[in-house]
């Protein structure tokens, strides 16, 4: 049996650590490019970004020393937003392109991702190769008394070039006819890999920008800070009188926005937005939007109001993208503000959503909490319950008889997801409802009988 190293969004962990150690980065680079090299016929073409933790420039040393190793041609745009690099992948074109980050995490953590030339993340098929070459090879050495330094890589560094495309690709092809003249912005880069593009693009396009976070040393990124930390960023909206706040993650492949009052308009509530004004302009498919198990009862309710069918999926953007794709759906995402907009770009994208985001503001001539009126978050609760195994919940009769008569008094108007984490031993218990009081109380009974058939 294989082992796995790839979770829904790529290689993650500790820098410095299994996987993410050097040895083992240079046996992904190499596995690699000879993957892709075997199945092309030719040398492949690899592209490259990181954002802006300390460790991310040892561990693309050690992936360009791999991939080179196995025949691979290299260019790298330096920091630059995960979207950014499927943007280029898809139309360099590149036969793939790989980002490190660790999206939302601390700077001790960091993670590849890699994405094909269509943009998508890489298949299963390839990604369970890279793990087989990595399991059967971590023994070995992974240089060769010939091997060159770094240094002398054939690696073109085309930092300025690479960025500038993608910032053009946003400012012609995204926003083309968008002004933001007299928009008052502000912005939080959460140290990453926006700290640079998104103010540039922002002022570009005529908006009166202030900026936040926007000043990484490799140990701040997302440190108080982005789309995780949002405090700051809803106090300096009202100070400067903003008409909207920005806050990305690390690598920007995700979005969150405070309105002019300083309230939260999480993904939930930007997908509302923005299916409302799809819907006006005839552009919303089927009238379907795709989210995750995660969104709030609140925004299946609200767009059932509206006409508008809510699929759900399990928790992660590649299984929203693979539902997007196999309905032919136009809009769907997160609530972590993750959104995706398949006829534009196949990545979450945080400048895609906040263009679409301003777009939607201006063309209706309404501030964002006029656009969120009539979406409601339902009351939630989420109770953790630690089990000794991760035996299925269909398989126990009380557990079961437990949350059919949670879901009967629920009815129409609540919602309960039981699952276990993918990456810890605990049961999740999660219920919405209209009374905060009443889902505590279920909750209780529920993480009650778990811990009496399951617990520790």
């Amino acid at each position: 049996m294989i082992k796995k190293l790839f979770g829904t969004d790529g290689i993650r962990g500790e820098a410095g650590t299994f996987p993410l150690d050097a040895a083992t980065i240079e046996i992904v680079g190499a596995s690699l490019a000879a993957h892709l090299k075997a199945k092309l016929g030719s040398a492949p073409l690899i592209v490259i970004g990181r954002d802006t933790r300390e460790s991310g420039e040892w561990i693309e040393q050690a992936l360009v020393a791999g991939a080179s190793r196995a025949g691979a041609k290299l260019r790298t745009a330096g920091v630059i937003t995960t979207p950014g690099i499927a943007f280029l992948a898809r139309t360099l074109p590149a036969d793939a392109g790989v980002v490190i980050s660790a999206s939302h995490n601390a700077y001790r953590d960091n993670g590849i991702k890699i994405f094909a030339p269509s943009g998508r993340k890489l298949d299963d098929a390839t990604e369970r190769l890279i793990e087989g070459d990595v399991f059967s090879g971590r023994d070995s050495p992974v240089t060769t008394a010939d091997n060159r330094s770094f240094k002398e890589f054939q690696v073109r560094n085309e930092h300025h070039e690479l960025r500038t495309r993608y910032l053009e690709f946003l400012t012609d092809e995204i926003a083309h006819d968008l002004s933001l003249d007299g928009l008052r912005l502000v912005l939080d880069c959460a140290n990453g890999a926006s700290s640079d593009i998104a103010p540039e693009l922002f002022h570009e396009l005529g908006a009166i920008v202030t900026t936040l976070n926007n000043t990484p040393d490799g140990r701040n990124i997302n440190l108080g800070c982005g789309s995780l930390h949002t405090e700051t960023l809803q106090n300096e909206v009202i100070k400067q009188d903003a008409d909207i706040g920005v806050a990305f993650d690390g690598d920007a492949d995700r979005a969150l926005f405070i309105d002019a009052k300083g309230r939260l308009v999480n993904g939930d509530a930007t997908l509302w937005v923005l299916a409302n004004a799809l819907k006006a302009r005839q552009q919303l498919n089927s009238n379907t939007v795709v989210a995750t198990v995660m969104s709030n009862i609140g925004l299946e309710l609200a767009f059932q109001s509206q006409g508008i069918r809510l699929i759900r999926t399990d928790v992660g953007d590649k299984y929203v993208l693979e539902e997007l794709m196999r309905l032919g759906a136009s809009l769907g995402g997160e609530q972590s503000g993750h959104i995706i907009f398949p006829s534009l770009s196949l990545a979450g994208d945080g400048m895609i959503t906040t263009l679409c985001m301003l777009r939607t503001m201006t063309e209706a001539g309404k501030a964002l909490h006029e656009l969120t009126d009539g979406f409601h978050t339902f009351p939630q609760i989420l109770v953790n319950v630690e089990v000794k195994g991760k035996r299925p919940f269909l398989e126990i009769p009380s557990i079961q008889d437990s949350a059919r008569q949670i879901e009967a008094v629920l009815g129409s108007r609540g919602r309960l997801l039981l699952r276990y984490s993918g990456t810890e031993s605990l049961a999740r218990v999660m219920i919405e409802g209209e009374s905060q009081d009443d889902i505590e109380k279920h909750a209780k009974e529920l993480a009650g009988v778990i811990q009496k058939e399951l617990g520790v």
